[in-house]
């Protein structure tokens, strides 16, 4: 830009610049800088003087061309982003059904599970409804133990109503028909009850001797009082015993314990059928005495004393431990005025060979003598008033008149005490018989021979 005003100094006078300690120039004539000096062209170097060189000018740019460009890259931009954006969301898509597959995958195992885990409780639930069903069958007719208002369960054994639940299936009623002829030689049809017990699933019964006497027809009653004939397999008079059988099958028997293992106190529950009418009867009581000898008909019989009461029809049912297991036959009831209280049962160790050769052999063996006896007439000792021919007995020198004190290390001073002393020894077993002869006593050695009583 050409600058054609000057500047005088006249016009600087009231300048803020005027008292500076630089003077400046201010004359008419414009001073010239100096000017570098400048080499000689040659030929080489263009002169200042020749054509101007015209300056580079930036080109210029069309505004329409980057607008479009800019519209161009923003409308990539945003595909980019809705691309991604779709790309996301199908992920998310995909994320999520294939968490709800498993999801639903596990939810279903779960199901499957736990279904499976209800059905179990289902059945042990039914289970225990059904065992509660049978509890309470067996409470609505005698508490099967469980009493909700009465005796504890005991730790060591069952209550009487456990015994009694176990059991009355196994016990039975005995009604025996028979016919008597009286002294006139005129007949009498009799009936009579007693109980009985079962002690194998084939109809084995074990009742009283006394029971089954003379006996023309005999039916066995149950618990449901279904009623079944029934015939003697054999018996033993001396011990009020006998074994009959039932022609049928599916019974229940009891279980035999031991009467050895029995002591004073022992509790026993006794079950039968009470005056032929109450059929399985239950009386608790408790064990008196053992080994206590009883005549009953001329015949001594070693016995358990109980005062659980034992009736007329009662005779022939089980005695039972607080473990459910037979220990005695009840047979007999000590009837005084002035005594109560007092029965009695056939220890079952005392019988449990017999039941054996019964099931077995179908007889009852037994030591054989050979002689008819009496009481002694002083009372002391077993007079003998026959001798059988060819017996043990004449065989062993055994007289007639004589009289027997002693069976080996066993004394007999009645005659009932002979037959008890004869149990504890075996056929064809040989001992010593101690006899009193002309006021002498002398021994003799005999060898027992056998006899038995085979089915009726």
């Amino acid at each position: 830009m050409e600058n054609n005003d000057r500047i005088h100094p006249e016009s600087l006078k009231d300048s803020p610049f005027a008292d500076s300690p630089f003077e400046m120039n201010f004359s008419d004539t414009p001073q010239t800088p100096e000017t570098p000096a400048q080499e000689t062209p040659t030929e080489d170097t263009p002169s200042m003087t020749d054509e101007p060189v015209e300056e580079s000018q930036p080109e210029e740019t069309d505004d329409s061309d980057f607008l479009a460009l800019v519209s161009k890259e923003g409308k990539r931009t945003r595909h980019r982003k809705i691309l991604f954006t779709c790309l996301a969301s199908i992920l998310i898509v995909a994320m999520i059904v294939t968490g709800c597959g498993v999801t639903a995958y596990y939810m279903a195992q779960r199901h499957v599970q736990d279904t499976n885990q209800l059905i179990q409780v289902i059945n042990r639930m039914n289970q225990k409804i059904l065992s509660l069903q049978q509890e309470i069958e067996d409470n609505s007719f005698t508490g099967n133990g469980n009493s909700i208002s009465g005796t504890p369960v005991p730790t060591d054994g069952l209550t009487p109503g456990q015994v009694h639940a176990q059991n009355r299936n196994s016990v039975v009623a005995i009604a025996n028909q028979g016919v008597t002829t009286n002294i006139f030689g005129q007949t009498t049809e009799t009936a009579s009850a007693g109980s009985g017990f079962v002690i194998s699933e084939d109809g084995y019964i074990v009742t009283n001797y006394h029971v089954i006497e003379g006996a023309t027809t005999l039916t066995v009653i149950t618990n449901n009082e279904d009623e079944y004939p029934a015939t003697v397999v054999g018996y033993d008079e001396q011990n009020d015993f006998a074994l009959i059988k039932v022609e049928t099958s599916g019974w229940t028997p009891v279980k035999l314990g031991s009467s050895d293992d029995l002591i004073v106190g022992d509790q026993v529950v006794a079950i039968g059928n009470p005056l032929g009418e109450i059929t399985n009867s239950l009386t608790v009581g408790y064990i008196s005495v053992k080994d206590r000898d009883v005549t009953i008909e001329g015949s001594i019989i070693n016995m358990l004393q109980t005062d659980a009461a034992i009736n007329p029809g009662n005779s022939g049912g089980p005695l039972f431990n607080m473990k459910g297991e037979v220990i005695g036959i009840t047979t007999a009831k000590y009837a005084d005025e002035a005594v109560e209280g007092i029965s009695f049962a056939i220890p079952i160790d005392d019988v449990a060979d017999m039941i054996n050769e019964l099931l077995e052999d179908g007889y009852i063996s037994a030591p054989y003598l050979g002689v008819q006896v009496t009481d002694a007439a002083d009372g002391v000792g077993v007079y003998v008033y026959s001798v059988e021919a060819d017996s043990p007995a004449a065989k062993a020198g055994l007289k007639k008149g004589d009289v027997i004190l002693a069976v080996g290390d066993y004394e007999t001073s009645e005659l009932a005490q002979l037959s008890k002393v004869l149990r504890n020894f075996e056929p064809d077993e040989t001992a010593t018989i101690q006899v009193l002869r002309n006021r002498q006593v002398i021994d003799l050695t005999i060898t027992f021979g056998s006899k038995y009583q085979p089915a009726n």
